[in-house]
């Protein structure tokens, strides 16, 4: 008996009422598979776009000096304020208080040329006239003060300590309270401050105006703490700096820019009345342009922002001079570049950022000889003496920072100036350089910065490649270095031999710390991506350590 099978066709459910097996239309798996795709694309133009906004903000955070520096029509000082990197006002905040302690632990006027800045200030901020002379005494009031403070007793004489007593406090309140009655307004004699610019000491009568109804010792503590802001400055600019020159490892910005803030010449100098604090912070500003046109290409702005700074620069002090070649340098290779994409309307920008930086010049020179004075002023009484040669003072300045060539004559005998005079005077050289460290303490110091240099050296051996391809940026950075070291070098040989290097202070290379930053955030990307953040954080507790023993020796000095 057979039993029949009965087989039937598999069906295809749902086919004939146009529904699958789950209830869904039977058409629904082409339009899931079409409609994934269309998510799918939708999702990553979203993720792009989300990418482009964050690197426009990263753009603009970058660039928030640069936008303020070009002059950029519409935007908020707020807005771009607030979009500084926190690590950049963390910087900037170091920088203030640590010049600001400096102002505190430093006496009045016991430091390099204080008395004739702050003279200057007085007879601009009295009497709206510049000083005229270099030669001649200070006003009674600044006179009574430095008398009070034993300033004359104290000044390049370490054994000798300032006020410390009550009755020698008391003393000094009585001059300052009676000394303002004297109906004598200033004084046109300045000393080495008379032939400056204007610039920082028009700046200065701002918080002498707000002082006035209290002591001397007030308006120059306030005067201070305005010098104190400008370090702040120049931490900035050197931070934005590295971020345009090092765009690699982020945290290197910050080694290097607090490195800067901590430096104790910066905070010792800024923490007093001088131009070089405003100096400081418009060299910087320069090398964080130049480096962000480098990087960028000049445009209209870059182009403003450095004339503004040249301008600015020729009004701050004359040392800014040394600077000007490496900085029209950079400019014309900078137009150099631009012409290629837009041709010769490049050179235009070229032409704009010349008019303005040299405008400062033009005007001079032109008061000048509307008055009937000399075209360049107290530069056109600047001799050439005929018994000195070229090479002699070339050979002066090569001595006075590398080693003598044999067969040369020796300038310095006995001692290495690179060691001796800048190092050293890095290390610990305050008040009226009569205050330093024990001898052991400069030998000890080269420990660190030999290794310093070697990491250094590593970095940039690891980065050779890229080092060719911007061989020109570092050459423009080499350029304006070397202006200012034959600068230095050229006026200690004007004074030779009546002062041996008499102006190999190390706080006149202090426009150049931009540079001394990244040499420091290169250092520590020099120990490599797993020990490079630890090498940057000792290097910042390192130069905090040198900064804190610093202020001790100085208040030591005096207050011992």
């Amino acid at each position: 008996m057979s039993r029949r099978v009965e087989t039937r066709a598999p069906t295809r459910v749902g086919k004939a009422n146009g529904h699958r097996p789950d209830g869904a239309p039977a058409d629904a798996a082409p339009k899931q598979r079409i409609g994934a795709r269309a998510f799918v694309r939708r999702e990553r133009s979203a993720q792009r776009r989300q990418a482009a906004r964050r690197a426009k903000l990263a753009s603009s955070r970058s660039g928030t000096f640069a936008s303020l520096l070009e002059f950029h029509v519409g935007g908020s000082l707020v807005r771009a304020v607030r979009r500084i990197p926190t690590a950049a006002l963390v910087c900037v905040l170091v920088a203030f208080l640590n010049a600001a302690c400096w102002s505190i632990v430093s006496p009045p006027f016991e430091v390099p040329d204080e008395p004739s800045h702050f003279a200057y200030v007085k007879q601009l901020a009295e009497t709206g006239s510049l000083p005229r002379s270099a030669s001649g005494s200070y006003s009674y009031e600044e006179l009574a003060a430095l008398q009070a403070l034993r300033y004359y007793k104290v000044r390049e004489q370490p054994d000798n300590r300032t006020i410390a007593s009550r009755h020698e406090q008391a003393a000094l309140e009585h001059v300052l309270r009676t000394a303002p009655g004297v109906s004598e307004k200033g004084s046109r004699a300045a000393g080495v401050a008379a032939s400056e610019p204007p610039l920082y000491y028009a700046l200065e009568t701002i918080p002498y105006a707000l002082g006035k109804g209290g002591t001397l010792l007030t308006r120059l503590q306030l005067m201070r703490l305005t010098s104190a802001l400008l370090a702040g400055l120049t931490a900035l600019f050197a931070f934005l700096f590295l971020r345009e020159a090092l765009p690699r490892e982020p945290w290197a910005w910050t080694v290097g820019g607090l490195a800067v803030a901590l430096t104790p010449l910066l905070g010792f100098m800024s923490g007093a009345v001088n131009p070089d604090s405003l100096l400081f912070a418009v060299a910087s500003a320069v090398f964080y342009c130049l480096a962000r046109a480098f990087r960028r290409g000049l445009s209209t702005g870059g182009a403003t922002a450095l004339g503004a700074l040249l301008a600015i620069g020729f009004l701050t002090k004359l040392n800014f001079i040394g600077l000007v070649p490496g900085i029209v340098l950079g400019l014309v290779v900078l137009c150099a570049r631009a012409a290629r994409v837009s041709g010769r309307s490049a050179y235009r920008l070229l032409a704009l950022a010349l008019a303005i930086g040299f405008s400062p010049v033009a005007l001079y020179v032109l008061v000048n000889v509307l008055s009937n004075h000399a075209a360049l002023g107290a530069a056109s009484a600047v001799t050439v003496d005929a018994r000195r040669s070229i090479l002699g003072e070339i050979d002066y300045i090569w001595q006075l920072y590398l080693p003598r060539i044999p067969g040369t004559a020796s300038y310095f005998p006995g001692i290495f100036p690179a060691q001796k005079l800048w190092f050293d005077g890095y290390v610990g050289l305050y008040g009226w350089l009569d205050t330093t460290f024990p001898g052991w303490v400069y030998s000890v110091a080269l420990i660190p910065a030999g290794a310093i240099a070697a990491l250094c050296a590593r970095a940039l051996y690891q980065a050779r490649a890229q080092l060719r391809r911007r061989a020109v940026e570092l050459g423009v950075y080499a350029a304006v270095s070397v202006g200012l070291l034959v600068l230095v070098g050229a006026a200690s040989y004007d004074r030779f031999p009546v002062a041996d290097a008499e102006f190999a202070q190390t706080r006149y290379l202090l426009p150049l710390i931009a540079l001394f930053g990244a040499v420091l955030a290169l250092a520590a990307r020099g120990a490599g991506r797993r020990w490079g953040p630890v090498v940057g954080t000792l290097l910042v507790v390192l130069f905090l350590g040198h900064d804190v023993f610093s202020q001790l020796l100085v208040a030591g000095r005096f207050y011992g």
